[in-house]
């Protein structure tokens, strides 16, 4: 445990981030599931729209340093190749 106040005082700070980071991360992380979801019913519609929700928070998450900026970058690629894939 931290001793100094300011050694505290990061302590709490950190706290406070790793819920915010959590709950991002977590609506994110749902968020590809509707994508998904919606590919795989073949409901290009509310997939595209999906889409858009889900490479809004993916690409959040890449300039908020919560995930590698590439690694967003790829899943948003990927996510993207799935809907137009639908027939």
């Amino acid at each position: 445990m931290a001793n100094h106040s300011s050694a505290l005082k990061r302590a709490r700070q950190d706290q406070k981030k790793r819920l915010v980071n959590r709950t991002q991360k977590s609506a994110m992380r749902s968020a590809v599931k509707q994508v998904m979801v919606a590919v795989e019913a073949g409901d290009k519609s509310a997939a595209s729209v999906a889409l858009k929700r889900a490479t809004s928070l993916i690409d959040r998450a890449g300039r908020k340093q919560q995930m590698h900026a590439s690694q967003a970058s790829r899943r948003v690629s990927r996510l993207n190749s799935h809907v137009k894939g639908i027939a």
